[in-house]
């Protein structure tokens, strides 16, 4: 299997298993040790390539451990703290790490709950581990830029040297998109006047920020509403169809009263990237049989509805996105009998596109 196809492989592992997982040490059994041998490509029962329990005392510290360190040629060259699957990860569980860094050769440390991977080097200081990571890869929500780096760190094509050069542009890029993707979610104060005062010229008052604090956010939204839309018209080669206008899609989530409770409107509703795309995948399918202005879709509490005619009674598919363990695409039978189906990537939800066919046929009907 290619590096890429591994690594999903673990990643779906992770998603089937982590419900399961409740200690540090299933954690390390279940993820981290596939995760050193089958990624990495080292032999977890060859002491002289992974060294669990790994102990060098520290000053006055004496018997700490690192739960694994990774040697190549007699030395450590990795060093990987676990922490369980359940259990975000904070720099405060980090502190072994900082420590052993120091007195080790190793240049990369890792800290990790099985699920996301954070790197960390001594880009700030020589010989003093990093506050922030220079990489971060979640198993969950991989980000395909980082696999040709994460590679240069496996056995075969161990290359420290190419990862320490490229790290600080990691490390900043990655910095920068968190941050953009919080300011889309939940923008600050200086990122709605940094707007602001590109467009309006009168004084940032309190009532032109909360103004500005409405239009930036609808812009933001409507901003990745267009880049899912060229993406879409890019997969299916250039479609000469009309996809959802960001204030068409406005006027559908709010159109008309709906009978369901947990479709009502909430302001703790959030309408993300992906459920926009997953919609626009739905949507692409289902015009093959009806005009796509007629798909319409409504956000809600528990899930995303794709509906036909912006009508509750006629649900062409749900998308069940929220939680971060498991997604899942509804698809509905004659009779509105939905079944739920686990998807671990967008474009599984084409493996259901006869019965979204098949449901939109029979409303026409």
């Amino acid at each position: 299997m290619e590096f890429a196809e591994l690594l999903a492989a673990l990643a779906q592992k992770v998603r089937n298993q982590r419900e399961a997982i409740q200690t540090e040490e299933a954690t390390k059994n279940a993820f981290v040790m596939p995760f050193i041998s089958t990624i990495l490509g080292y032999d977890v029962f060859n002491p002289l390539e992974v060294v669990p329990e790994f102990t060098a005392d520290v000053g006055v510290k004496k018997g700490e451990k690192v739960d694994y360190a990774i040697m190549r040629d007699g030395e450590v060259q990795i060093l990987i703290e676990c922490k369980k699957s359940t259990e975000p990860l904070k720099i405060e569980h980090a502190s072994q790490l900082f420590r052993y860094f120091a007195v080790t050769n190793a240049r990369i440390a890792v800290l990790t709950n099985g699920e996301t991977y954070q790197f960390y080097t001594d880009l700030d200081a020589p010989n003093r581990m990093d506050e922030k990571p220079f990489l971060v890869l979640d198993l969950l929500d991989i980000d395909d830029s980082l696999i040709s780096e994460l590679k240069k760190l496996s056995k075969d094509v161990f290359d420290l040297d190419s990862v320490i050069n490229a790290a600080e542009e990691l490390k900043y890029i990655g910095q920068i998109k968190r941050t953009l993707a919080a300011q889309f979610k939940d923008p600050h104060d200086d990122w709605i006047r940094f707007f602001t005062t590109r467009v309006y010229d009168g004084a940032f008052t309190a009532k032109v920020r909360e103004q500005f604090t409405t239009l930036v956010t609808k812009a933001t939204k409507q901003f990745l509403n267009d880049q899912v839309n060229e993406r879409l018209k890019t997969a299916l080669g250039g479609s000469n169809f009309s996809v959802v206008d960001a204030n068409v899609a406005e006027e559908a989530v709010t159109s008309q009263p709906i009978a369901e409770d947990d479709l009502d409107r909430d302001t703790e509703i959030e309408t993300t990237l992906e459920e926009l795309e997953g919609y626009q995948i739905v949507k692409a399918i289902a015009c093959g049989e009806v005009k796509p202005q007629r798909i319409v879709h409504r956000d809600a509490k528990s899930y995303f509805a794709v509906l036909l005619d912006d009508n509750n009674r006629k649900p062409i598919a749900r998308l069940h996105f929220n939680s971060k363990k498991q997604k899942y695409v509804g698809v509905f039978d004659n009779d509105k009998n939905e079944t739920r189906h686990p998807i671990s990537s967008l474009d599984e939800i084409y493996v259901y596109a006869d019965a979204i066919r098949d449901v939109v046929r029979h409303y026409e009907n």
